[in-house]
């Protein structure tokens, strides 16, 4: 007669071993979000040292994620549908390399050993963020998040020094806000966590209590977004409440949402007006006027047109990732000294440095991720996948029009947060599913054990 001891013994190893594998997830995704709540800490993660600490951070985590699958003797490889443009501009950088097609090397190589960490970083996303409640906890981690960093932009503002932190001076000046020398990338990173707190006071099954502290979150780092002074930021928060306000009267027909949006916009309007004054007046009163001088021979309209002629002379695969301020100088208009880092328009640097290969990729990038969100929000609106879906959706949205006259996606931490708000909206709708299984196969598994027949065949001659 056998034993049933060994298959008990295999049982109890198979289910230590998934613990051990749910434990190594929940580190990898504390780490992949602690590195990006890492990086606007760090003044945007702009300089080597905070650069280093994402990219050897990013690959640390990658093989202890790879060491999980080794030890549990199962590979298993989450998918997601912008990881096949994603890999593909990933081979074209690698072809600038290996032909020499390229001005500078060095800043080619650079530029592709940060993207490798964000690619990185997206693809532990989907591995990792298996479950429902992760997307809820993160929601609500990111609002604390997005509402102590709006609370100490103010700080700053009222009692600035001109120094980052009021203790360091930034070596080429800039117009500090918050934790940021560019009051721009400021406005990039609130315009990405700003929807989160308030797509979550329009979900249903929210407490109202927790639904007044999002509102209240949104709205003050809304208003930052003002009190910064960036043109562009204000115009692309603008566009994602249109059309947060379009998805809730067409898609939903959600006349109460649509009533407590104008709410929170209320509440955003009264805050502005309490601590903007008419220092904010003025500046939006300029808009105008900044409009008019920029398409009439401003600086940023100057750079796209001599990024055109920088394309024309490589039309094809550009001039190298990251290569953009090397060649500029050979065809700047600008009558200036100061060297020009990157072009205010993330998609003209994007054509330069890519050429029309590169920019095939971004389209192909960009359809896909919209087609894959889209269909996921036409989901019920219960369903916590859709509000998560179009919180980070918006933020996406946010990030692609302020690309137009910044270059937000220049700056590593929020370059960072910007793909994995991307690979977290084109996520495949069946997210959660990986964890119901295990849970039915574990409860399956039990049953079995315990199973008068299985105890029985485990007792019978062999």
């Amino acid at each position: 007669m056998t034993s049933s001891m060994p298959f008990t013994l295999g049982a109890e190893v198979s289910q230590h071993r998934r613990l051990a594998s749910s434990s190594i997830d929940r580190v990898l995704l504390c780490g992949v979000f602690g590195l990006l709540l890492f990086g606007p800490l760090a003044f945007g993660a702009v300089e080597s040292w905070s650069i280093s600490i994402v990219e050897i951070g990013a690959a640390l985590l990658f093989a202890l994620w790879a060491v999980r699958q080794v030890t549990t003797d199962e590979l298993k490889i989450a998918g997601n549908p912008i990881f096949l443009p994603m890999s593909i501009f990933g081979g074209l950088i690698l072809w600038q390399l290996a032909t020499g097609r390229t001005a500078y090397r060095f800043n080619t190589s650079s530029a592709a050993l940060l993207y490798c960490a964000y690619g990185l970083l997206c693809f532990l996303v989907v591995q990792c963020l298996r479950r429902t409640s992760q997307l809820r906890t993160l929601a609500w981690v990111f609002s604390g998040y997005g509402f102590a960093i709006a609370i100490f932009a103010l700080m700053q503002g009222i009692a600035s020094n001109g120094k980052l932190y009021w203790l360091r001076t930034p070596q080429f000046g800039g117009w500090i806000y918050g934790p940021y020398v560019n009051h721009n990338h400021y406005a990039g990173l609130m315009e990405m966590l700003t929807p989160i707190p308030l797509v979550i006071s329009f979900a249903r099954g929210v407490p109202r209590a927790y639904k007044a502290l999002a509102v209240l979150a949104s709205a003050i780092m809304a208003s930052t977004i003002f009190l910064c002074g960036s043109r562009g930021g204000m115009v692309a928060f603008a566009v994602q409440m249109a059309l947060l306000a379009g998805f809730l009267i067409t898609r939903q027909r959600n006349w109460k949402a649509a009533v407590g949006l104008c709410s929170f916009l209320i509440v955003a309007l009264g805050l502005l007006a309490w601590l903007g004054g008419t220092e904010l007046t003025g500046r939006m009163a300029s808009l105008h006027d900044a409009t008019r001088t920029e398409l009439s021979g401003g600086t940023r309209l100057a750079i796209d047109r001599d990024a055109l002629k920088m394309f024309a002379q490589r039309p094809l695969s550009g001039w190298g990732l990251g290569a953009f301020p090397v060649v500029y100088p050979q065809f700047s208009s600008l009558a200036t000294n100061f060297q020009v880092g990157a072009a205010h328009n993330d998609y003209a640097q994007w054509l330069v440095e890519t050429g029309a290969l590169g920019f095939a990729m971004l389209v192909w990038f960009l359809l896909t991720l919209f087609r894959s969100a889209l269909r996921k929000l036409k989901q019920s609106s219960a369903d916590p996948k859709t509000v998560v879906t179009l919180a980070a959706l918006l933020g996406v949205i946010g990030i692609l029009v302020h690309s137009f006259v910044d270059f937000n996606l220049r700056i590593p931490a929020n370059a960072a947060l910007f793909y994995v708000l991307c690979v977290i909206s084109a996520m495949e709708p069946g997210l959660g599913q990986h964890h119901g299984q295990h849970r039915r196969r574990r409860r399956s598994s039990t049953l079995r054990e315990n199973s008068p027949l299985v105890l029985a065949h485990d007792v019978l001659p062999g």
